[in-house]
């Protein structure tokens, strides 16, 4: 069983909308919905690629009852999130069909008590000890102490259980301290860690940090890793354009999944673009074009940087 963490999990919600214009009304086109927050998007991912899902976090009223039914219809993961007196956060993309652009807004999520807070770590402790890999994903929602990421990567690495962590800010820099099997940084987010712009130091420097593995988003560039075993950038054969979001939680999905099969790295780097890429050109997060990841991963390439 694959373990995802998703704190802060979210009802995204997907408008399509023919031009997006400042200052404007606009009639929407389309509307989805699905059950969201990296974790969940990481699991359903991977529960569509064949692995057993357990998905945990917190949850609470109206919107959170949303997302649990959304969940038990998606096939393949199990629902272990945990209840929390406030409301779920909604999140909101809106994609321009003219430019294929993607504008985000991020509710902030539910204040998490003390005593919830502590409900949940003996949880994802026993979740933990049963686990091959675990992901810790995403924003932390108010209350939430701010090195929480660091304390589960101890929990986990205490069992046993490698973790990948994919988050940002202050919750990153605590947690690649506890030394994580992968950090999974976009450029910006990696930028703010280190200090640099230049992502090949800048990957290498965090490695040092603590992390075993740093594996760096380069948007339609790819992906920048550097590992024990050797540096790697892998990238798509051509760009793709589509809606971005949640390519970079497929990549998570599939570095993840790669790690529980035990691949080397060039083949966790190229089910990880594929994946992310086969995401641009579906319609919403958590999801991604069979096809076009069948025919994208024959082509990756995976050179030494």
């Amino acid at each position: 069983m694959i373990l995802t963490v998703t704190l802060n999990t979210a009802l995204d919600v997907t408008y399509r909308v023919p031009r997006l214009l400042p200052h404007a009304s606009h009639r929407v086109t389309a509307v989805t919905e699905r059950p969201g927050g990296k974790g969940l998007n990481v699991a359903r991912v991977l529960a569509a690629l064949g692995h057993k899902v357990t998905a945990t976090g917190f949850a609470g009223g109206p919107v959170g009852a949303v997302v649990r039914a959304m969940l038990a219809a998606s096939p393949g993961v199990v629902d272990a999130l945990v209840p929390c007196t406030g409301t779920s956060r909604r999140t909101l993309a809106v994609v321009d069909e003219a430019s294929g652009d993607t504008t985000q807004f991020n509710e902030p999520g539910p204040p998490i008590t003390p005593a919830e807070w502590a409900r949940f770590l003996t949880h994802y402790e026993e979740l933990a000890a049963g686990a091959r890999a675990v992901a810790l994903c995403g924003s932390l929602p108010p209350g939430v102490p701010v090195g929480a990421y660091a304390v589960l990567v101890r929990v986990a690495r205490a069992a046993g259980v490698p973790v990948l962590l994919d988050t940002s800010g202050e919750a990153l820099r605590r947690g690649v301290a506890a030394r994580p099997e992968i950090i999974k940084p976009n450029a910006a987010e990696l930028a703010e860690l280190t200090g640099s712009r230049d992502p090949l130091p800048a990957t290498r420097d965090a490695r040092r940090r603590g992390a075993h593995a740093v594996v760096t988003s380069l948007g339609p560039g790819g992906l920048l890793a550097a590992t024990a075993a050797g540096t790697w950038q892998a990238a798509p054969p051509r760009p793709l354009s589509g809606n971005p979001t949640g390519a970079g939680d497929s990549a998570v999905a599939g570095l993840l999944s790669a790690l529980a099969e035990d691949l080397d790295w060039p083949d966790r780097l190229t089910r990880a673009v594929a994946l992310s890429a086969a995401t641009v050109l579906s319609p919403v997060a958590g999801e991604f074009d069979p096809r076009t990841y069948e025919e994208v991963r024959g082509s990756v390439k995976v050179t030494p940087a």
